[in-house]
């Protein structure tokens, strides 16, 4: 059965389907004569509708461990505490081993999964975006945060750090409003949640921090991954085990500040193969896990939720990786994750895990190691160029002045004739050509008169005389710098034009009359 996109709140308001009674009443129907009545038909064609109704099979329905081992599979670790897990293959879908996974239970930061799932896509990762107060406003007592300052511009590639290396609420809250507010938000992963069959899952925050009400499942938070690692830069985010994150402005400086930020995923980098995804701890919820590693080609996916000890969340997940990876090809499945049903929706669906979704508009998010690059927005930026524009302007007025002078030179030396119009002078000097009449006796007739030097172009010469627009503008240079190079400039001119004359004068003398 597929559900209506537009359904969270008729969710919320109607009786929970067949799905949510075995894991908010786990007791009933696992035993004859089960304590509480229930409000299910006790008939066999009821069981067997009940049965059909759990999302991914009936034996998910089911409080007790689920495997179903074949001959030369290895046992299932031993001291699993955890309330709700569950392991299986990315690739098929297959749920190797499961325990009570679509148990509703206070989700922590995991819930951040359905939260990138649903808001990534939107923006594209170069965008800049300036914090607000208000955006900041909303965060909870005690909430984890990356450290985001408010006046300030923001990557969305950085907020996305923010999100998944250091779990941070703010992060979060910034992206939220950026894709129209948290009401909006919390609405779109309620449907998103209903598209992929989370059943099991109530969004009331949209960073995972205790609500009442909001609640997920280890089945559920399994989607979740699957379906964001299907989007390359939810896969290359999730995997970053260390970033360089905007900080504030210095004040002495001026300049923006960056400092390192490290993810929290405490088998990232230790567990063979760990691709993430991403944890979660609260008071009230406990510890969350759910992480995806590769080996020999095969993809496993792995959620604990809630054990004994919060630190046994990782010792538990690396262990139930362990068993999977030696049980591949040696069990039954004991149930299935369902397809999203928005296929074609921009998310990925229906596209095998780690292809690239065809919504994003960059690259993968960068290398795990390296510190972002290009961290600080381009208005605060220093330039890697030492002459600037208003530098190479000016280098390139002085050379097309010493060339211009010196073809004059040579022009006037030469004794041949001349046809009766020169080469071209360069645009910015104008549209005047130079020419000269033919000699009829090369050696002794006189030297006809020299012409004088035509003028600069109106342009160069407001150049000389300002140092500014033409050299490439107040802004590009300053007062005092400006002021030499133009002083340099009418210096050159005038040395250039009395050389030229001086050289000719010479050649007057030395020639025969």
């Amino acid at each position: 059965m597929v559900l209506a996109a537009g359904a969270p709140a008729a969710l919320a308001a109607s009786p929970s389907p067949a799905p949510k009674a075995p894991a908010t009443a786990p007791s009933q129907g696992q035993g004859a004569g089960a304590g509480t009545p229930s409000p299910q038909p006790t008939t066999a064609a009821g069981a067997a509708q009940d049965a059909a109704a759990v999302v991914g099979g009936e034996r998910l329905g089911r409080t007790a461990v689920q495997v179903a081992p074949r001959s030369g599979a290895p046992e299932l670790p031993a001291g699993l505490t955890g309330r709700s897990w569950l392991i299986a293959d990315a690739a098929t879908g297959e749920v190797l081993a499961a325990r009570n996974p679509h148990l509703p239970l206070p989700p922590a930061s995991t819930l951040k999964m359905l939260f990138a799932d649903t808001v990534l896509p939107k923006f594209d990762r170069s965008a800049e975006h300036r914090v607000t107060l208000a955006e900041l406003a909303e965060l909870g007592p005690g909430s984890s945060l990356v450290g985001i300052k408010e006046n300030l511009p923001y990557r969305v590639e950085d907020l996305w750090r923010g999100v998944f290396l250091a779990s941070g609420n703010d992060a979060v809250h910034v992206l939220a409003h950026m894709n129209g507010g948290l009401a909006r938000t919390v609405t779109q992963m309620q449907e998103r949640a209903v598209a992929l069959q989370a059943r099991d899952t109530r969004v009331v925050s949209p960073d995972g921090y205790d609500q009442d009400g909001q609640v997920s499942s280890a089945y559920d938070l399994t989607l979740f991954a699957r379906a964001g690692l299907r989007n390359a830069d939810f896969r290359a985010y999730c995997s970053t085990r260390t970033a360089r994150f905007p900080g504030g402005v210095d004040k002495t400086t001026g300049q923006r500040t960056a400092f390192d930020i490290a993810n929290t995923d405490r088998l990232l980098g230790k567990y063979p193969g760990l691709i993430g995804v991403k944890n979660g701890y609260t008071t009230n919820a406990g510890a969350t896990f759910t992480g995806a590693a590769e080996r020999g080609g095969r993809t496993l996916l792995v959620t604990v939720m809630h054990p004994e000890q919060q630190s046994k969340v990782y010792d538990e997940a690396a262990a139930l990786l362990d068993w999977g990876f030696a049980a591949a090809g040696k069990v039954e499945p004991v149930g299935r994750l369902v397809e999203d049903t928005a296929a074609g929706s921009g998310t990925g669906a229906g596209a095998g895990p780690g292809a690239a979704d065809t919504s994003v508009t960059a690259g993968p998010a960068g290398s795990a190691e390296d510190p972002a690059a290009d961290v600080l927005p381009q208005a605060i930026r220093q330039t890697d160029d030492p002459f600037g524009p208003a530098g190479w302007t000016a280098v390139a007025l002085g050379g097309a002045l010493a060339l211009w002078a010196a073809g004059r030179v040579r022009a006037r030396r030469r004794p041949q004739a001349r046809t009766a119009e020169a080469a071209p002078v360069p645009a910015e000097f104008g549209t005047a050509r130079f020419t000269t009449a033919p000699s009829p006796a090369p050696l002794r007739s006189p030297i006809p008169p020299i012409p004088p030097l035509p003028p600069f172009p109106p342009t160069v010469r407001a150049a000389v005389r300002s140092g500014s627009s033409a050299l490439g503008g107040a802004t590009a240079v300053g007062g005092r710098g400006r002021r030499r190079l133009a002083r340099r400039a009418r210096a050159f001119a005038r040395t250039t034009v009395r050389s030229a004359g001086t050289r000719l004068a010479s050649a007057r003398a030395r020639r025969p009359h």
